[in-house]
């Protein structure tokens, strides 16, 4: 069997100076004096931004939604969804991140003991001692350490234009 943290750990030792992306925690308005306050992002730290993963220091994280930082403008919009992540942008500026800044919210800690023992926890999974990654819905999972090494590789080394 395939060591998960072993994994993870090669991955941050590879990333040591790659550009990291900022993680954000929503916090829902609460009433002060009878006045509600609006929603914001708080800084939670950052990580690198590996497609479905998300990895700090000393987690691994699935990802949630990415926003860009806004600061909040009158605006007309013919979709609710487009509403909401304009709320969303904005709540990250009303938390302190510069504009077009991105941010990484609603992402949730991953238990790689749990999985080693064969939990699944989307997106990763055990499969007869094979550590696996689902990175969307509908795709096959594919083993983790390639996947992994695809990603870093695309973190240290981007297609020209990508950035």
């Amino acid at each position: 069997m395939t060591d998960l943290h072993g994994l993870f750990s090669r991955a941050r030792e590879r990333l040591e100076g790659a550009p990291q992306e900022a993680l954000g925690e929503l916090l829902t308005g609460r009433r002060f004096l009878g006045i509600a306050r609006a929603d914001r992002i708080k800084p939670y730290g950052e990580a690198w931004h590996l497609g479905v993963l998300l990895l700090t220091a000393d987690e691994v994280l699935a990802t949630g939604e990415i926003v860009r930082a806004r600061t909040e403008a009158p605006r007309g919009y013919t979709a609710e969804s487009q509403r909401a992540r304009s709320a969303l942008a904005a709540a990250a500026a009303r938390g302190g991140f510069p504009d077009g800044r991105a941010v990484h919210v609603g992402w949730r800690r991953l238990d790689l003991d749990a999985i080693a023992r064969g939990a699944t926890s989307v997106p990763l999974s055990v499969v007869d001692g094979e550590p696996l990654v689902q990175w969307s819905g509908s795709a096959m999972r594919t083993p983790l350490a390639g996947y992994l090494d695809e990603r870093v590789e695309l973190l240290l080394r981007p297609p020209l234009g990508a950035n």
